[in-house]
């Protein structure tokens, strides 16, 4: 089976856009997780007793694929595939598990629990980065289903941009880990939605925070990379952050102080391996691969003259994981189709 599925994606790796029958692969993930209740893992502060209760009953709209920000995720793969694919298999299937998650009354359940005073850093800031993805998809979406459930979510995503307002400018030091809490990676989809949106406060917000927490860095530690179970790498994180905020002279002055082996056409950047892939920290690694590919892909499309030879790095370390997301085990299957999602939505853009 491994060997089938590492075949059939291996032409995803030097194509410019999935087949329909790719695309059908990597929806049978989310598909089969987005409603899937058990095994969960829920991050909950609990005051008393009352507070426990089934994943379903404290989040209505995300409460499969594991735990919350995988479900969110899994709901954008979703509508991405959708959006991009009019003859996805099982589409009418998948939008009415869709519709059913992401009813009005269900997003006032998770704004409920939001609102919980206890509640004000639950998936700070990860949970929060892919909402607004999420958020963003739907709205970009042609689909009548896609409007219909994005008036449903704004009001969960109005209440997520109010935290982030709040939240940055007591953030007084950046969070540097290659996890969720990575700061540089929750403010990434939030800026592209705030510019898409033109939600100018979320701008300036996310622009001056981020260059207050960043601006002075120099010389980020590639060869520190990757931590055991890293799925972000700090380093391009930043750099993704800054090439948004930042005018292209700038970045580019920035990015020669903070990263110059990327202008190196002979830096080499080893893949990041997996010893065991039923280990749900240690299959952490073949999202770094995917994340990593993303944000040099992201990096070639908007600055082909500068980093157009990373190209071969990114193609391998996206192609390096894409067997392992279909290879039968819930650690990785869960949220691993969304990540190689992203690294093909961004590889997609290139020119």
């Amino acid at each position: 089976m491994k060997t089938i599925v590492f075949f059939f994606f291996a032409s995803i790796s030097f194509a410019q856009s999935l087949t329909t029958d790719q695309a059908n692969h990597l929806a049978s993930l989310p598909i089969k997780c987005i409603q899937q209740e058990y095994p969960n893992k829920l991050n909950q502060l609990l005051l008393n007793e009352t507070e426990l209760l089934a994943p379903k009953a404290l989040h209505p709209v995300f409460y499969g694929c594991f735990d919350w920000h995988s479900s969110v995720h899994g709901h954008w793969s979703l509508v991405y595939l959708l959006s991009n694919h009019s003859d996805l298999k099982d589409r009418e299937f998948i939008i009415e598990k869709l519709k059913a998650n992401l009813s009005k009354e269900n997003i006032s359940a998770e704004i409920a629990y939001f609102e919980k005073s206890h509640e004000k850093s639950f998936e700070r800031t990860y949970g929060w980065n892919w909402l607004l993805k999420l958020q963003h998809e739907l709205e970009i979406s042609d689909e009548v289903f896609a409007q219909e459930l994005a008036l449903n979510l704004r009001p969960l995503t109005d209440l997520i941009v109010e935290r982030y307002i709040e939240f940055l400018p007591k953030l007084l030091y950046p969070i540097r880990a290659g996890t969720h809490s990575n700061t540089a990676f929750g403010l990434t989809n939030a800026w592209d939605y705030a510019v898409f949106s033109n939600h100018t406060a979320l701008q300036d917000c996310i622009k001056a925070n981020a260059k207050r927490l960043f601006i002075q860095d120099e010389n980020c530690p590639f060869f520190w990379e990757p931590s055991g179970t890293d799925f972000l790498s700090p380093c391009m994180e930043e750099l993704a952050i800054m090439q948004r905020i930042l005018p292209k002279n700038e970045f580019i002055v920035w990015s020669k102080k903070f990263a110059p082996q990327l202008f190196s056409k002979n830096w080499h950047w080893e893949v990041a391996k997996v010893s065991d892939r039923t280990d749900g920290h240690l299959v952490h690694l073949d999202g770094l691969n995917f994340s990593r590919s993303w944000n040099l892909y992201h990096l070639i499309a908007n600055y082909p003259k500068e980093f157009s030879h990373l190209k071969d790095m990114a193609n391998n370390h996206f192609t390096f994981s894409l067997p392992s997301i279909v290879d039968g085990n819930y650690e990785g299957e869960h949220w691993l189709a969304s990540f190689a999602l992203r690294a093909f939505e961004e590889k997609s853009k290139i020119k």
